[in-house]
């Protein structure tokens, strides 16, 4: 009887070695998960007003270059986090909420850098005492992100331009790219669609101040 119990016990430790061994690559995040992680975290930082996120997907030396006429590129993280300070400020004063999202439809990865295209979405929610309806607005995005460190990858260029929402809506997921859900439907009638040719119309925020996420 004692072998037999003797026998079970280790039986049963040379499996659970074995679970744990076998458990550990299906936990290892691959360069596209990571990647793709960055994403959530951005918008997380967005609908949190959190810096703490933002500062986190980007290099030192990140470069961000604005589709806005009148406004420099932007070189260096801290220059980059003034931006969303001032604009974090400003919908935390309106007692406003902010959503961003991204669709990825294509990637260059190599083992140190991989380049990002795709679309963003931003929706913003006016405090609902205002009456105010929800503001939309989008556009086409390229992001190059570096390879900082083991498991881990970094915005270093950030770059964008203006677009229709329905290119957001339409764009169609590709396989181990990032694909935001949370937008899964167009907006209603109801909603303001801020698109180039309404840019001199009256605006609950100013888009430019946005980041253009």
């Amino acid at each position: 009887m004692t072998y037999i119990k003797l026998l079970f016990c280790c039986t049963f430790m040379l499996l659970s070695i074995n679970a744990l061994a076998g458990k550990t690559p299906e936990t290892t995040l691959s360069d596209n998960d990571i990647i793709n992680n960055n994403y959530k975290t951005f918008h997380t930082g967005f609908e949190n007003l959190d810096l703490d996120f933002i500062n986190k997907i980007y290099t030192d030396d990140a470069t961000y270059i604005s589709e806005v006429l009148d406004q420099e590129i932007v070189i260096g993280k801290q220059n980059i986090l003034d931006l969303y300070t001032v604009f974090f400020k400003k919908i935390a004063k309106k007692d406003a909420h902010i959503e961003v999202d991204f669709r990825v439809i294509n990637r260059e990865l190599t083992e140190s850098s991989a380049t990002d295209v795709g679309y963003y979405l931003v929706r913003f929610h006016p405090r609902k005492e205002t009456g105010d309806p929800t503001s939309v607005f989008s556009g086409k995005f390229v992001l190059v992100s570096r390879k900082t460190a083991k498991d881990q990858w970094q915005f270093i260029v950030d770059s964008n331009t203006k677009t229709d929402p329905k290119y957001y809506f339409t764009a169609k997921p590709v396989s181990n790219l990032y694909y935001g859900r949370q937008f899964n439907q167009a907006p209603k009638p109801d909603i303001i669609i801020e698109t180039e040719s309404e840019q001199n119309t009256q605006q609950p925020i100013d888009s430019t101040d946005a980041h253009n996420h």
